[in-house]
């Protein structure tokens, strides 16, 4: 599943690629040691069929399919107490393929303070994308609850969307603007529990209607509220290797929501954590998806 080419990262000598650790505070790397365990993918996926209605669906006629902006944050300031990211740079670096191979306009930036951030993403806002069909931003840090790591900080990831909101962005009024973020949420553990087994919109409406000004964004975050979201040095996040993965295989084939849900099902079913330490042993994770989509997003014209 995972994209074992494009690491850039050297490990040092004291880095073991089989540990996984955890985006939050505080830093729990120094007692826990974690190897992760990919369970065999048997179960190969179905083609789905899916009658299409051009009304429900975002167009994608445009020039260019959009920007995409993908912030890897792996180095911090020590007076954040948060640790080295490792494995971060092979999720950017699969990510950075995907999106493109989508024909996204791809640009990374790595270790980005919260200013930077804030400035990449309001500059980002000011742009004019009346020839693009979305937009995507990827966020790679810590993080806590609501809140993303910047190399110095945290700041709330509601301000870092907000620049795109309706009122904000109007070249991008009523187009998708999707953000995906790989950091924990909190300091929870999911256990797992063992299973027994195995409208009223009218396309017709006249078209001068208010628009919601949150409407049409996409938030796909690595874990629920309040929990941990896994990361292994060697091989990256489970959820970037799940999205990309997935993106790979059936982004230009699938929806949007059928995309992240065969994502959460990747994650979910093929990902676990082994520790001597009981507290730490069988760990799971299942993404989250906050959809305000009002159209269907097929990454194709």
């Amino acid at each position: 599943m995972a994209d074992d080419q494009g690491c850039v990262e050297n490990q040092g000598a004291g880095d073991a690629a089989s540990e996984d650790v955890v985006d939050a505070k505080p830093d729990r790397s120094s007692f826990i040691s974690l190897l992760s365990k990919k369970k065999n993918d048997a179960g190969k996926s179905i083609k789905a069929t899916r009658s299409r209605e051009p009304a429900y669906q975002y167009n994608m006629d445009f020039e260019k399919v959009g920007k995409c902006i993908i912030i890897n944050n792996k180095n911090f300031n020590r007076s954040t107490g948060m640790s080295v990211r490792n494995g971060t740079d092979r999720d950017a670096d699969a990510l950075f393929k995907c999106f493109r191979k989508l024909g996204f306009d791809v640009a990374v930036y790595n270790d980005c303070t919260c200013t930077m951030m804030k400035d990449l993403l309001k500059q980002a806002s000011e742009e004019d994308h009346k020839n693009a069909a979305c937009f995507a931003c990827v966020l790679l840090s810590h993080g806590e609850e609501n809140l993303i790591y910047g190399t110095d900080g945290m700041t709330p990831i509601k301000d870092l969307a907000g620049y795109f909101r309706g009122d904000r962005c109007k070249t991008l009024l009523e187009k998708p603007k999707l953000f995906f973020i790989q950091a924990c949420r909190g300091a929870d553990f999911d256990d797992g529990i063992q299973a027994d087994s195995g409208p009223i919109n009218d396309p017709d409406a006249n078209s001068q209607c208010k628009v919601p000004v949150e409407a049409d964004f996409l938030f796909a975050y690595s874990t629920v509220p309040g929990y941990y979201s896994w990361r292994n040095p060697g091989s990256g996040s489970w959820f970037v290797q799940a999205l990309s993965s997935t993106l790979n295989e059936h982004g230009k084939s699938l929806e949007i929501l059928q995309i992240l849900t065969r994502v959460n099902n990747r994650v979910a079913r093929d990902f676990e954590s082994q520790s001597e330490d009981p507290r730490f042993h069988k760990k799971k994770q299942i993404p989250c998806l906050v959809s305000m989509l009002t159209k269907e997003l097929y990454f194709c014209k």
